[in-house]
């Protein structure tokens, strides 16, 4: 497969480095659940049917830690479906996808470990392997845009210490999210445009800020049509604009169609489960779950004929219903004095992404104020600026700003880490640009083979700046780490929050105690 093709000693150095990180995420993980006692947390916890045996404990004791707070959710909708009108919340493809493993792959294990123990350990290999691929697409995917082996390389190691890590390993989404989206945008950055789409049509059947990749779509057809109207004599536009212009239209509506598919399909089913006529749900649901309804207010599917209120919107989306009553999502909602610790926990991610955008737009004011549309000099001359601060990665700043400023004013604040974490590349990029730009340990002593390139570029990671096939597989984040005490204070900020949110996240969560 291309994607974790032997050719690249880098990417091979990323794939094995992503599954050392894993594996150690796995084993702390168990230690922690085991030597912690788990915090009585209000959250969604339905009760165990059937009772576990010895094999289901056993399983529990060492992979329970990766099943709280939201992987409840995803857990129990694989298992009894969307049983709960605020599990809608949750989008179907990640749980679908557990089953799957858990009926197909696991199916031996049946005679020893009930429905949910399968549907955890589902979680655990599929999380393990796409966020191994997500790494592996990174990489890629900074390959094409930055054109910088080096950078990309950086990036691509930060991923698997991610401060989302412990999101990446449990019963949640964003591994899968994660890796659907690094893919959709290399196909994309390819060229292949229609698997790009596919990819981030699927990717929004798993979380519902997949919606907002369409915009890359969008892009990526209006900038081939604006350099063609720039680079395209008088004649050609005249004869053929409205024919490129229908053409081009078309296909984007087309993607971003699809792109949007699966969500509308899914609120068209919560609309048919939750509003259409009572179909006696309430004698197929267990004794215990239907208690559990009643004791913390659980709305199940057309109880008694009475319809929830989101069922005579015009637009009746359940989705945005659920943010709003059961959580309270909304614009400045979450600005209240209580939550000054959840605004203080976000805030590294949410300095690092303003600099980044800061950064970019500094370097790029006429780039940024044409939106990238505008025909460069350098482009037409066949050398494109490389690095973080290239033309290319113009539409990925745009969309990590909108993002953060989404996830920082509409949402509960203290999420934005995994939220950009799994959907972003930028987080990465600009790390590991900061990294080479400001840490010595990363400067060579010689010069590379481009002209009046920055010291950023000038890398025992990147001698061959250019390329994204040749170098050695050393892995600098390693050394940057077993250097620790010599890097500067920079360094030892970003690399501080990277593995301290690691840590914690394993510590914190895998207790049921509050965290990002």
């Amino acid at each position: 497969m291309e994607l974790v093709s032997r050719q690249d000693p880098h990417l091979r150095e990323v794939v094995w480095f992503a599954v050392r990180c894993r594996a150690l995420t796995l084993l702390l993980q168990a230690l922690f659940n085991l030597l912690l006692p788990d915090h009585a947390a209000d959250a969604f916890s339905p009760p165990r049917l059937p009772e576990p045996g010895l094999w289901d404990l056993l399983l529990e004791r060492l992979l329970g830690g990766l099943s709280r707070w939201d992987a409840e959710h995803f857990l129990f909708i694989a298992e009894r479906g969307y049983l709960y009108e605020h599990n809608c919340a949750f989008l179907p493809l990640y749980p679908l996808s557990l089953r799957a493993v858990a009926e197909g792959a696991l199916w031996p294990l049946q005679p020893l470990l009930r429905l949910r123990s399968r549907l955890l350990l589902s979680a655990v290999l599929l999380n393990s392997l796409f966020s191994i691929l997500a790494a592996a697409a990174l990489y890629k995917l900074g390959c094409v845009v930055l054109q910088r082996r080096g950078v990309a390389f950086l990036a691509a190691l930060l991923f698997p210490v991610s401060p989302a890590n412990v999101f990446m390993a449990a019963a949640y989404s964003e591994s899968m999210f994660a890796f659907l989206a690094f893919t959709a945008m290399w196909q994309l950055e390819k060229g292949q445009s229609w698997l790009g789409g596919l990819l981030f049509s699927l990717a929004s059947g798993v979380r519902a800020n997949g919606l907002i990749n369409a915009g890359f779509i969008l892009y990526a057809r209006g900038k081939c049509f604006a350099l063609q109207l720039q680079v395209g004599s008088g004649s050609l536009r005249k004869h053929s604009l409205w024919k490129q212009l229908l053409s081009m239209t078309s296909s984007a509506v087309l993607m971003c169609a699809g792109i949007f598919l699966p969500f509308a399909l899914f609120q068209y089913y919560a609309y048919v489960r939750f509003c259409g006529p009572g179909t006696g749900l309430e004698q197929t649901v267990p004794g215990p779950l239907l208690q559990l309804a009643l004791d913390k207010g659980y709305r199940l599917a057309a109880r008694n004929g009475v319809k929830p209120p989101w069922c005579s919107w015009r637009f009746p989306v359940v989705y945005s219903y659920i943010q709003d009553t059961y959580w309270n999502v909304g614009f400045l909602r979450y600005f209240e004095l209580r939550q000054t610790p959840n605004f203080l926990l976000a805030l590294p991610v949410t300095l690092l992404g303003s600099w980044a955008a800061w950064t970019y737009l500094i370097a790029n004011p006429q780039h940024c104020l044409t939106l990238g549309l505008e025909r460069r000099k350098s482009e037409e001359e066949g050398k494109p600026r490389a690095g973080f601060c290239c033309p290319a990665v113009f539409v990925y700043v745009v969309h990590a700003t909108v993002s953060l400023a989404v996830g920082f004013f509409c949402m509960h604040v203290q999420v934005l880490t995994r939220f950009l974490g799994s959907c972003s590349p930028i987080l990465y990029w600009f790390s590991a640009h900061l990294l080479q730009e400001y840490e010595p340990l990363l400067w060579s002593e010689g010069t590379d083979n481009q002209t009046a390139a920055p010291r950023s570029e000038k890398s025992l990671v990147d001698k061959s700046p250019g390329s994204c096939r040749k170098g050695t597989s050393e892995n600098p984040l390693v050394r940057l780490l077993m250097n620790f005490r010599l890097i500067t204070p920079l360094s030892k900020c970003i690399l501080g929050f990277f593995l301290s949110y690691w840590l914690l996240g394993l510590i914190l969560h895998c207790n049921f105690l509050p965290w990002t």
